[in-house]
Formats: C-alpha cells, structure tokens, sequence
C-alpha cells in the first residue's frame, strides 16, 4: 500500500525528496519560512503546502486529505533544531521554538498516523533531562500505542558526504520498526567524498556565477581573504598562514580550527551549517579553487539532485541548504518504512 507523506517544517524539502526517492507520495507540506516555501514547491510538484506558522494551524486542515483514507501515512517532523545545537547560544526555557515538537504532537494526537519520523540535531534528547520536549513526544507515542525506535545516526553511514550526525526517530502504529543499518562505512561500501559529488562542476571565480546554472554560485571574497585561501592547502587551514594573514583573534586562541579551512577532495566535507557558503564560518572552501564552496555544491554534499532549484537569496539559499535533511538520508529511511508497510 502507498505511503503518503505530510511534511511537517518541510524547510526547502530534503525529507520529501529523500522520501518520494524512496517510493513515497509527498502530499503536504508546511513551513513559514517563504524562500523555504518557494523552494518546496517548485521541486517538490502536486503537494498541497500550508506557508504558515504551525502554531496558528488547525489540525483540522489535513481534513480534506485524511478523511476515508484509503492508504498509510506518515507525518515527518523536523523542526528548526538551533535551541537544542551544541553551537546555540539561545538555550533558554523561554525560546518559543522549544514548543514546536509539542505542536506537531497535536497533529499526531488528532489523526493517528500510521507512521511517525522525526529528525533533529542529537541535543534534542538532551535537553531538561527526563522533562525535555523528546521525552513528552515519545510519552505520547506510547500512550497511543505507537513502537518507536530513536538513535543518534551518523549521515556517512547512508552515503552523504558529510561528517554530520543526527537524532533520528521513526515510530510505527502496528508492528516493529528499526533505523536501518548503515550502507556505506563497510569494507564493501566506503563513505562518499567531496569528490565524489562535487568533482565535476565548473571551475569559478568568487563572486562568480555558471551561466548554465544559476545556483552554483560563489560568494564573493575580500582581497584578505583571497590571499588567505591562497595560502590554504587543500584539506587544511589557517596554520601555516604567514603572520602577515592571521587574525588577531586566532594568534593566541586554538580553538575553532576548521573556520578558513578547505575541503579535501577524497575525505567527507565537515558538517554543513546554514553559512555553509562563507570562507570564514567553517571548513566551507574549495578544495583547489580559490574561493567558497558555491550554492550548488553545498547542495551536492547535502544529496540533493543537480537540477533542484532553490529560491531567495544568496543566503536563504544556504541557510536552506544547511537545515535540510541530507535527501540520500531520507531516501535509506524511507526504504525502511516502505518494506515495513509492504510486509504488514
């Protein structure tokens, strides 16, 4: 029986792509941001999508699409995860985005979904210890009588090109489900690389677009920050700059070691974050060229296909591209809820 999926914070859609790879119909989206949106929606084709914040929706909204259902769904949730990140600085109780989990449980509650994803960074169990929003959601899920399973999973073990890891939750109405073992990081199937999705774009200049593809795009650099990346080898950093390029911030502190960094060609990129397109918030420049990695390749190394078009600025178009979940990810666990639902 077709699985069809509602995407809850659906962001520029990772999930969804990864999901519909996997054999899925993706029939809804929601999410208020509105470069995420557009993005959504001219890639992801045939959704009903609801631009809203999800605390002024009515679960009655998915009426139309639920009521005499005669297929499975599935509810994904990947709610903005910048309280629950090690990196945040916004931690505090009053955080409104905390609540956002407890805001898809209403959804939850009202239609019973024969299938349940979340995805979220690993501080998300963390938080509040027993009292934390991760705990309330699994403590309904077994008040509803869902079995759920939860890991922190690393996306290499699923052929993202990334050293990124993410809490992972899939729940089921009827029956066992289990996160799926890894397919990549065996001695037959190595982790992807920077080369392996990114080593046949175009050369570019910073500043300078492909005219056969708007996305792969470069950001612009200062006339500092060229000589700096000049003098950057590939897969290193700022340690062997001369004197003369290092910054009085880092002449005495250590820490913070991938920031003015280059990607190595035949290693996984460092985790993507929404600045993934800026020479000086992580290990986000080129390999060999003289330049950040650009919009498309920061896509690459997320899995998303070459032709997915993504809206708004420079720098919506990054941030979308670090928040999303990584597509080749969502499609390993797709399959999973897929074989689950064609052996019931």
């Amino acid at each position: 029986m077709k699985i069809k999926v509602f995407d809850f914070f659906s962001g520029c859609g990772g999930t969804s792509t990864g999901f519909a790879m996997a054999g899925m119909e993706v029939v809804f989206g929601l999410d208020n941001d509105p470069d995420a949106a557009a993005t959504f929606r001219a890639n992801v084709r045939g959704a009903t999508f609801v631009e809203s914040d999800i605390r002024e929706v009515k679960v009655d909204v998915l009426a139309p699409l639920l009521r005499g259902k005669r297929y499975k769904t599935l509810f994904s949730c990947c709610a903005p995860c910048q309280p629950f990140s090690r990196q945040s600085r916004a931690k505090t109780k009053g955080d409104p985005r905390r609540s956002l989990l407890l805001e898809f449980s209403r959804f939850v509650r009202r239609w019973k979904p024969d299938y349940v994803f979340v995805e979220n960074v690993p501080g998300l169990q963390r938080v509040d210890g027993r009292a934390g929003p991760l705990s309330d959601f699994t403590a309904l899920l077994t008040r509803l009588g869902y079995s759920f399973d939860v890991k922190v999973v690393p996306a290499l073990a699923f052929g993202v090109p990334q050293k990124r890891e993410r809490l992972i939750l899939m729940a089921a109405k009827a029956g066992n489900l289990e996160i799926p073992a890894a397919t990549h990081g065996t001695s037959r199937r190595p982790v992807s690389t920077v080369r392996d999705w990114i080593g046949g774009l175009p050369e570019l200049r910073a500043g300078a677009t492909d005219p056969a593809d708007p996305d792969h795009r470069a950001a612009t650099l200062s006339p500092i920050n060229l000589r700096r990346i000049a003098a950057t080898p590939e897969g290193g950093g700022r340690e062997g700059w001369p004197k003369s390029l290092r910054l009085d911030c880092h002449r005495e502190f250590k820490g913070h070691t991938d920031v003015y960094g280059r990607l190595a060609w035949d290693r996984p990129a460092a985790g993507l974050t929404t600045r993934c397109i800026s020479y000086s918030n992580g290990r986000f420049g080129h390999p060999t060229q003289d330049r950040a990695i650009s919009v498309r390749e920061a896509a690459c190394l997320q899995t998303f296909p070459r032709k997915y078009r993504f809206s708004g600025i420079l720098e919506s178009k990054a941030r979308q591209i670090g928040n999303a979940v990584p597509p080749l990810m969502a499609k390993a666990i797709g399959r999973a809820y897929v074989k689950h639902a064609s052996d019931a």
